[in-house]
């Protein structure tokens, strides 16, 4: 596989419903949701599903192929970060940014995007917010991403679209618990 597609498909692994983690205690989560994702990074694109379990000293995020095949398994405990990649290589960093950075190549918005599928700009910079009449989100920017919001079920977004320079995710949000 080549590094780009490598890349590539690690990104969409991250940000992408039917892929399945572990049984957790009712609570144990601020929030759980599956989603389909889309990526497009360079002139390379992939597509997959996603699994993410979120709290905040804690993540699980499994990524897989849209047929449900395993491609790369997150997990954040504090600070430590590990990602084992479908060919079960372990990478480790103390942090998200600085994993996907040595493993990707780059760094993604593992740090804001807890608070931008939930509609609202993370808390640790500044971000510029474009709200709807009646208060929706529409769109931000914050961390150097643009995170455009294109659909809502009630108050939770189902469709968001994040850009960084040379890098475009879709994200399709189909459960949320």
């Amino acid at each position: 596989m080549r590094p780009t597609t490598r890349a590539l498909v690690a990104a969409v692994a991250l940000l992408a419903a039917c892929a399945q983690l572990p049984q957790a205690p009712a609570g144990a989560y601020e929030f759980e949701l599956s989603a389909r994702f889309a990526a497009r990074y360079r002139d390379e694109a992939a597509s997959g599903l996603l699994a993410w379990r979120h709290r905040a000293t804690a993540d699980e995020v499994l990524l897989s192929s849209p047929f449900g095949q395993g491609l790369a398994r997150i997990s954040r405990d504090g600070e430590a970060v590990t990602l084992v990649a479908g060919d079960n290589k372990r990478y480790a960093a103390a942090d998200a940014e600085a994993l996907t950075e040595q493993v990707l190549g780059f760094r993604l918005p593992l740090r804001g995007l807890a608070h931008w599928v939930r509609a609202r700009p993370a808390t640790d910079a500044p971000a510029q917010a474009e709200y709807a009449q009646d208060g929706r989100l529409l769109s931000l920017e914050q961390h150097g991403w643009r995170v455009e919001y294109l659909a809502y079920e009630g108050a939770r977004p189902t469709r968001l679209k994040l850009n960084y320079p040379g890098l475009e995710l879709r994200l399709a949000i189909g459960e949320w618990k």
